[in-house]
């Protein structure tokens, strides 16, 4: 795309008043955008309504500020290979999979090593050995990716589950797409990126809701700059567009559409991830949902998912056997099973047995958890405190502890 053809594709998506349905009526009639503004009023007003052509008549005042900023990102070089490009409507890197939504953006901008298209595992690996500098054009399946969504403020378990089932299906060669926020999707990422292999097609991408020359939550600047080295960073919206409330649910479109299935973690009755689990049910794929405790706010979400028909997962293997996706899950989940187990002392589980089965999974108050064991005040604040730092309990906000199953 040189500077003319960026021009005009950012005066198109700039010009008030039309929007993405109007501009791709637009582009079906006249063909490409420097065609549509070259157009006469009449001809235009065969498409569009007459407050419509009078703004594309009209050059939008921030639209020369806008070139510049794009261009001279676009021109940018990375020594670690993290590449900028955007890609329209209609050219053939466009991922095919967006195409079938009601609202396909006009154009996206993408950071990172990986493109959109599709192909085997053994074509990746061949592309991985011939490219140059060591750096891989990796390529997205979006049917060969997992959406991975849920809270912003997950339980300690939650976010467990997150990191664990995002790492074991990355370790399958699934691509994990998630949207990079804090809790879940974070998690998620991370989870990723520890069991991936570029090579073997277990990516990680991040659709988000700002400009790319942006990162929201600040808190996930490093993890942007690792997705972008090990997979995407997608984004339908201009460079320096700040994170507004309105532009997240709206990308949650592109998370279910880059995805063959999403994975609902732990999310609210009125959660987003709500929305990515709806819209993923509407383009005819797979919702899958963890069950968690009934007094969890975190949990309702998954559970009235469960009951509208979402598959109800406990495992990797739940949804990798859905998927019919080829891999020794069993050895991989007994793998996971196995690092889970602490290694410092022998017998450790027998000698905290008591305290484990009365923690239960769900979150428990000191007092009613001194009742259900009977362990005397010091004697329970010692193995709390031994547990926490092993990893198989958390402190909870309000006094409550939860037992955790290690990543």
């Amino acid at each position: 795309m040189d500077r003319a053809e960026l021009a005009a594709w950012l005066r198109l998506t700039l010009t008030p008043g039309v929007g993405n349905g109007s501009a791709r009526k637009l582009l079906g009639a006249f063909g490409l955008p420097q065609t549509v503004f070259e157009q006469s009023a009449s001809a235009l007003a065969q498409v569009v309504n007459s407050t419509q052509v009078s703004a594309l008549r009209s050059t939008p005042p921030e639209l020369e500020a806008l070139l510049t900023t794009t261009w001279t990102w676009l021109q940018q070089d990375d020594p670690q290979g993290i590449r900028r490009r955007i890609v329209a409507l209609g050219d053939s890197n466009y991922p095919q999979a967006l195409l079938n939504l009601e609202d396909p953006p006009l154009l996206l901008y993408l950071l990172g090593i990986a493109e959109f298209g599709k192909k085997s595992t053994v074509a990746l690996v061949n592309q991985a050995q011939e490219a140059t500098n060591n750096i891989a054009p990796y390529t997205i399946d979006p049917g060969q990716s997992l959406a991975v969504v849920g809270s912003r403020n997950p339980t300690p378990q939650g976010a467990v589950n997150a990191h664990r089932f995002a790492k074991a299906m990355a370790q399958a060669g699934l691509t994990i797409v998630s949207g990079l926020a804090l809790g879940v999707d974070g998690a998620a990422h991370t989870g990723a990126l520890e069991g991936g292999d570029t090579q073997a097609g277990g990516l990680t991408v991040a659709v988000v809701g700002t400009g790319l020359d942006r990162v929201y939550p600040k808190a996930h600047r490093d993890l942007a700059h690792r997705i972008a080295l090990h997979g995407l960073l997608v984004s339908e919206y201009p460079l320096g567009t700040p994170p507004l409330t309105a532009n997240f649910p709206k990308r949650n479109r592109l998370i279910a559409g880059l995805s063959n299935g999403t994975l609902v973690v732990e999310a609210a009755l009125k959660s987003g991830s709500l929305i990515t689990a709806r819209l993923t049910s509407e383009q005819g794929k797979e919702v899958f949902a963890i069950p968690g405790s009934i007094h969890a706010a975190q949990s309702r979400g998954c559970h009235a998912l469960i009951k509208q028909g979402a598959k109800l997962v406990e495992s990797a293997q739940d949804i990798l056997e859905e998927l019919r996706w080829p891999s020794n899950v069993l050895s991989l989940s007994n793998s996971i099973a196995a690092s889970a187990l602490p290694t410092s002392t022998a017998g450790y589980f027998d000698a905290h047995a008591l305290l484990l089965e009365s923690l239960g999974y769900d979150p428990v108050g000191l007092d009613a958890l001194q009742a259900r064991c009977g362990l005397d005040a010091a004697d329970l604040q010692a193995q709390l405190m031994g547990l926490e730092l092993d990893g198989l309990v958390a402190r909870l906000p309000g006094g409550l502890f939860q037992r955790l199953t290690k990543p």
